[in-house]
Parts: structure tokens; C-alpha cells; sequence
């Protein structure tokens, strides 16, 4: 790792991403950098962040389109014995026939969050490099879970299993009066669903949103988060 950006991010190569000894000892424990920058959009480098803990968005810096891996300094993280139901989603759920869709058919689910976010990091460059891991690696895998109304989906997410977890990416819910609460029941049934499956944990990425503690996530620390990792994919 050699030059900065001129906004001082550090450049992470792919065969620095797969070394995991080198990660253990000058990445991982660095608590004063985050993120770093890749131009490398190919389906083995993406695969190759995501297994390293990485979580990747994108930004734009002198015109040009990059990834940017995070290595958050903290995660949420989702024990399924955590998860809470308000009473306004157990009323939802009670009254109307509220279903959980899980496919590996990203697009509709993609598009629809890329309409929702007015400034979506989720671009088309993103998701064509999301299209390109499909079927690329045994211990990466795309789903979109989503709920869906009259064939439409109203509120969903993107995210990828690796090994016994689940990473959330983005996601989405219809700003629509009758779907209110949708947002939070397809989070609801999704941590069901994963519990169902034999799944360890959910990593919902980031630990400063409320609605991940308010649906039962707790806040690991990087250190703490990799060992759990490690432990699991």
C-alpha cells in the first residue's frame, strides 16, 4: 500500500485484500483508517473484499468511478434471539397477508432502491459487478429478499451470504400511506427466515442507525466482529 488519494484514502489491491496475514497485521488493526479505494470492479475482487470483511460502496473522485472497501471500526450485529417485533409490524402481520420473497434475481429489487435513494452509491456500475459474482465463487452468494404486493416489490433489500452469515447492502420501502411499516416487516421476516436456516448472525454493517438496535442488533467493535467472522464464513 503505497500512495494516497488526495482525500487520503489508500489504495487496497486485490492481493493485499487476499492476504489475510497481511490484513491481520497492518489493516485490521489501524483504528485510524476505514475506508480504502480499489478501480478494480472485477467479480473476484469484489468476492475477495466481502470475504475479508470489507464492506464496499462506491464513490466518484476527478471524474472517475472507484469502490470503496470499509473496514468499519464498528458492525451491528443481529443475534437471531435478539429480534424484535414492535407491535405495530405484530399488527401488520396479523391483519394483512404479508409474505416474504427471497430471490437471487437482484435487478427489480436494485432498481428499486437505486429510484428510492436521491444520492445511491448502489450505481449501475455496482450492480453490474454484483451481476458478475453470480455462480463465481461456492461461498459468495446475491439475494434479494423483498415484499411484494400485486407483483411489485414494495419494500426489499440486496445482500450476500457468506458462509453461515448474512450481510445486508441496501434496501428500500415504498413511501406509500398503506405500505407503512413494510420496511421494517421484510426486516422482521428476513431475520426469521435467516434463523429458520441455520444462519449464525446478520451483519447489518454500520453500528449508528437506530433502526438496526431497534430491531435487536448489538454494536461489536472491529476486533471483536473479525473473530466472529473468521469464525463463521
Amino acid at each position: 500500500m503505497s500512495e494516497e488519494t488526495h482525500v487520503g484514502i489508500y489504495p487496497l489491491p486485490y492481493e493485499v485484500v487476499k492476504d489475510r496475514a497481511f490484513l491481520e497485521e497492518h489493516i485490521y488493526p489501524n483504528m485510524q483508517r476505514n475506508y480504502y479505494w480499489s478501480d478494480d470492479f472485477s467479480p473476484h475482487y469484489y468476492i475477495a473484499q466481502a470475504q475479508a470483511g470489507f464492506i464496499a460502496i462506491t464513490d466518484t473522485f476527478d471524474d472517475q468511478e472507484l469502490l470503496l472497501p470499509e473496514i468499519q471500526f464498528s458492525y451491528a450485529l443481529l443475534d437471531f434471539n435478539d429480534l424484535h417485533i414492535s407491535r405495530h409490524v405484530k399488527r401488520l402481520l396479523r391483519k394483512r397477508e404479508v409474505q416474504l420473497h427471497i430471490s437471487s434475481d437482484i435487478v427489480p429489487v436494485a432498481k428499486a432502491i437505486q429510484r428510492y435513494h436521491k444520492r445511491c452509491w448502489l450505481s449501475d456500475r455496482y450492480l453490474q459487478t454484483l451481476l458478475a459474482t453470480q455462480a463465481f465463487d461456492e461461498n459468495f452468494q446475491l439475494i434479494a429478499p423483498s415484499i411484494r404486493d400485486n407483483g411489485k416489490e414494495v419494500a426489499g433489500e440486496i445482500g450476500y451470504i457468506i458462509g453461515n452469515t448474512y450481510t445486508s447492502l441496501s434496501g428500500f420501502s415504498s413511501r406509500d400511506r398503506y405500505y407503512r411499516n413494510y420496511g421494517t416487516a421484510q426486516l422482521v421476516l428476513l431475520g426469521e427466515y435467516l434463523h429458520a436456516n441455520g444462519f449464525t448472525f446478520w451483519n447489518l454493517g454500520q453500528s449508528y442507525m437506530p433502526y438496526k438496535f431497534d430491531l435487536g442488533a448489538k454494536q461489536y467493535d472491529r476486533s471483536h466482529f473479525l473473530k466472529l467472522w473468521y469464525d463463521n464464513i
